[in-house]
């Protein structure tokens, strides 16, 4: 109610029982005019004789049967106010049963505040570049729900963006500097997701080429990557990097033995920064450890640098060849013979331009000679070869998946012949 009592004779005439749905419908049809607007007419159908008789009292009309009835609003208006009952039809609902919220007017200025919002030009760079996204609104408004609060994790957000990219800097230790909780880019946090949506917008601004592989690795894998991207450690110690005989990085003391499989963590990466001293020098860059355990078995100390990205590379493994194709290292990669061998291999020649390393047509028809026999078993989604546009039909062809670890004789003699 809107704290006047209606006149008895207003509640009479529109105010009874037999009017409730009615009444319901009309202050709908009120709640969804448009800002400006004014309703001449309302049409009412599927009403019962109760109601249609009240309505020919309310309007004056000569009762009759009928379920449907079109109510003229400004002579209704006129009506009401005649009769001293109410200045409208609207001021009478409201007499009745409280105010009706304007929901398109309320509609029409929540809109323009959310666009106010992401046409604003606060915040950095990076913020204002994702906010031109044609999807930063949608997300914005799941995580905000209401322009006041989405305005608040942008602030929140831009402040963490304009700390990056960091130096080895733990989430954990990055959250409580910029927002004052340890915890507030913690995976699935409102921050969080849009610091690491802006992250990913803008390093897909920077490429010519999308690379879709991106979406086989795990949700919390991807997380951890993204950030570590711009040098932000998550869970540093996870997954390691696998290496044998990369040359020891300048201005810093090497903690491997030549000939033995080493590792490195993200931690190590991104703190220290190594310098690799790999200009203009083939590095090799396989998918499985097994490799690397057979070269350093075989070769030993005679084996080219030898890189494993352990299936999808993570972090870690991102972060070396980052920083070795920074270097001027050549990046030679090889894979298994199957699609998700394949998606990796499209993601390691996208990202790093490495040049395939036996991996391609002839090298599978090759292998697929000398591998024992059985029963097809090369299934899934087939993915084409940006590299070798031939490689995926004669895959598919023979239906033969080939592990790397079968192609272990060839590769080993490249490394022993790239040996420095």
């Amino acid at each position: 109610m809107n704290g006047r009592q209606p006149d008895l004779r207003l509640q009479r005439l529109l105010g009874g029982s037999e009017l409730a749905t009615v009444r319901q419908r009309l202050r709908r049809r009120f709640e969804r005019v448009e800002p400006g607007a004014t309703l001449e007419t309302i049409r009412l159908t599927g009403i019962d004789p109760d109601a249609h008789r009240a309505l020919c009292q309310l309007t004056g009309r000569r009762s009759r049967l009928a379920n449907s009835m079109t109510l003229n609003i400004p002579e209704l208006d006129a009506r009401l106010r005649e009769a001293g009952l109410a200045n409208s039809l609207r001021d009478a609902l409201e007499r009745l049963e409280g105010p009706i919220v304007a929901h398109a007017r309320l509609k029409k200025e929540r809109q323009a505040r959310w666009e106010a919002l992401m046409f604003s030009a606060k915040g950095g760079p990076l913020l204002r570049e994702w906010q031109r996204s044609p999807t930063a609104l949608t997300l914005l408004k799941r995580l905000g729900r209401e322009p006041e609060q989405a305005e608040q994790l942008l602030t929140a957000a831009d402040a963490v963006l304009q700390r990056l990219p960091a130096s080895g800097l733990t989430r954990a230790q990055l959250a409580a500097e910029t927002l004052g909780d340890a915890h507030a880019l913690d995976s699935g946090r409102p921050v969080a997701t849009l610091v690491l949506a802006a992250w990913r917008h803008h390093e897909r601004s920077a490429m010519t080429v999308v690379d879709d592989s991106l979406d086989s690795i795990s949700n919390g894998e991807r997380q951890r990557d993204t950030w570590a991207r711009p040098g932000v450690l998550v869970n540093e110690l996870a997954r390691p990097v696998l290496f044998l005989n990369l040359p020891g990085p300048l201005e810093s003391s090497c903690t491997w033995l030549a000939g033995e499989p080493a590792y490195l963590s993200l931690r190590q990466l991104l703190r220290h920064s190594p310098l690799w001293p790999v200009a203009g020098r083939k590095v090799f860059v396989c998918e499985n450890p097994n490799i690397v355990a057979i070269a350093a078995d075989r070769l030993g100390t005679q084996c080219a640098p030898l890189v494993c990205t352990d299936g999808m590379p993570a972090a870690a493994q991102r972060t070396l060849l980052d920083q070795l194709a920074a270097a001027g290292a050549h990046l030679f990669y090889h894979g298994d013979y199957d699609w998700p061998g394949i998606a990796i291999g499209n993601h390691v020649m996208r990202t790093w331009q490495a040049t395939p390393w036996r991996f391609g047509t002839g090298d599978y028809l090759a292998a697929f000679v000398e591998t024992p026999k059985r029963p097809a078993d090369l299934d899934g989604s087939e993915v084409n070869a940006i590299w070798d546009q031939e490689l995926a039909p004669a895959m598919r062809r023979h239906r033969l998946a080939i592990a790397e670890e079968a192609t272990a004789e060839v590769l080993l003699d490249e490394l022993a012949r790239s040996c420095q």
